[in-house]
């Protein structure tokens, strides 16, 4: 027997705001080509390394560093798709990523769990990455499910370990394409493939998505991008993610470390589109600050640069992962947990980044906290409640209500009042116990945690899909050893 999984909740972009002006964003624009076309990147892959020397770059085989003419990275820029879908295992928990609804997604990719039954920190396993999908997957404002932790427990195979576990685990798209050894990226095609059901339906309506973060400065992993090209071939969609520091991999100013992420990230795109034009990719920079007095890592910054980021993303025509985020580093539910989570969820329409959120972590990424996933919905709900929720309609201003009670009565009998006093959402947490008397919100979010992990199970994919997914694993587990 499994349960129904609720229908997602994305986040209209109505409210989208433009931080930068058009002008503002073509001068950055045309930073990120003076910087690819005069100082270059560095791309550690032969076959990279050819494939862009064949369509027209300045390619150093020797240092590996490649600068990109600006009329290149235009013409591989408008191959680009500006919008295209991530499937879901139904039709009904697709993405279609046109820029008009952002989709939340779960932080990635953590190393350190918070034990549900001993509450010591321990190293994350595979087991713990289902136990999240499971429990998202019955969290409607979740769109699409990142891997939270690492199967720290599968070694060299542990991202095709978490992609399975996400994809047994949930309905919901699935970042399964990580950084793997080029040899193990074939094993992630015949996965989704057994999963879509052949390889047309991959193109059409992909089950997961794969992202490779680039080495700031300037810099790219060379397996991350052999490994995108064998996704492109493919047909799987991916996002190249800079994640540029303020101070110590980036100049210590905003828009320095802005320019140089975009660039890398262009560049990423870039090889990509000359290799498989028409391959869809997502745009993501995710910029941070240096601690100036303990060199420690700071996410959230007093300046909107996660949105600005999502309009260089579509400055270039492509969609954005990015945008506001709830992801916290703090390492404890706390004042500062609170306050990071409550600005990011408010700022998610904001900004407009068709994937956003990273619900989930602490620690500046690496910490799961299973209960703190739960605070997180409810304080996105909320947000989406108060800026959604709403509908202008004559019939609400209730005049003959008004008038009928007068001044100094109360509303209590009236028949209006019962019909319309239950029409709120309001939290889904009891933060009182039966007497009234408060509760500790962290017990309280522990305990719906717990439900909905011993309760929810989504309905699982076909025998034959999930014994073909074993052998698949059991191959790649053989050439690991």
């Amino acid at each position: 027997m499994y349960s129904e999984t609720p229908d997602i909740v994305p986040f209209p972009t109505s409210f989208k705001g433009e931080l930068l002006t058009q002008a503002e964003l073509e001068t950055l624009k045309s930073g990120t080509l003076r910087l690819l076309d005069k100082v270059g990147v560095h791309f550690p892959s032969r076959k990279a390394l050819e494939i862009l020397a064949d369509h027209g770059a300045k390619v150093d085989m020797e240092t590996e560093i490649v600068r990109i003419p600006p009329d290149l990275v235009q013409k591989a820029m408008s191959t680009a798709p500006r919008s295209f879908v991530l499937g879901g295992r139904e039709e009904r928990f697709d993405l279609l990523l046109d820029g008009n609804n952002s989709y939340l997604t779960t932080d990635g990719t953590g190393v350190h769990v918070i034990d549900l039954e001993t509450r010591e920190m321990r190293a994350s396993r595979k087991e713990d990455v289902a136990m999240m999908a499971r429990v998202c997957d019955a969290l409607p404002m979740i769109s699409f499910f990142w891997p939270l932790v690492s199967a720290q427990d599968y070694g060299r195979t542990a991202p095709l370990h978490q992609c399975h576990a996400g994809l047994t685990n949930t309905l919901k798209h699935v970042r399964g394409g990580m950084t793997v050894p080029p040899e193990f990226a074939p094993y992630v095609v015949e996965m989704v493939t057994a999963v879509a059901g052949s390889a047309e339906a991959l193109r059409q309506r992909p089950p997961i998505c794969a992202n490779f973060c680039t080495i700031a400065p300037l810099s790219h992993d060379g397996h991350s991008l052999e490994n995108a090209l064998t996704y492109a071939e493919a047909g799987i969609p991916m996002s190249f993610m800079a994640m540029p520091t303020m101070g110590s991999t980036a100049p210590a100013t905003p828009l320095g470390a802005l320019v140089m992420g975009d660039a890398e990230v262009v560049s990423g795109m870039v090889l990509v589109q000359l290799a498989y034009p028409g391959a869809p990719v997502l745009h993501a920079n995710i910029i941070s600050l240096m601690h100036p007095r303990t060199g420690g890592y700071i996410v959230h910054l007093p300046v909107p640069l996660r949105g600005m980021a999502v309009q260089m993303a579509h400055a270039w025509g492509v969609p954005s992962l990015g945008g506001a985020s709830v992801s916290v580093d703090a390492t404890e539910v706390s004042w500062e947990a609170g306050l990071d989570t409550g600005s990011g969820a408010v700022k998610v329409p904001f900004y407009g980044g068709e994937i956003c959120g990273y619900l989930g972590l602490m620690g500046s990424s690496m910490i799961l906290r299973p209960e703190f996933m739960i605070l997180q919905h409810e304080m996105c709900r909320s947000a989406y409640d108060e800026l959604n929720g709403f509908e202008f309609d004559v019939a609400d201003m209730a005049l003959d209500v008004i008038a009928k009670v007068g001044p100094r009565g109360h509303f209590l009998a009236q028949k209006h009042t019962r019909k319309h006093i239950r029409d709120f959402r309001l939290t889904s947490l009891d933060y009182e116990d039966l007497d009234g008397n408060p509760r500790d919100v962290q017990e309280v979010a522990l305990e719906k945690f717990k439900h909905l992990n011993e309760t929810h199970h989504p309905k699982p994919l076909p025998d034959e899909v999930l014994t073909e997914l074993d052998r698949i694993l059991a191959s790649a587990e053989r050439e690991a050893e």
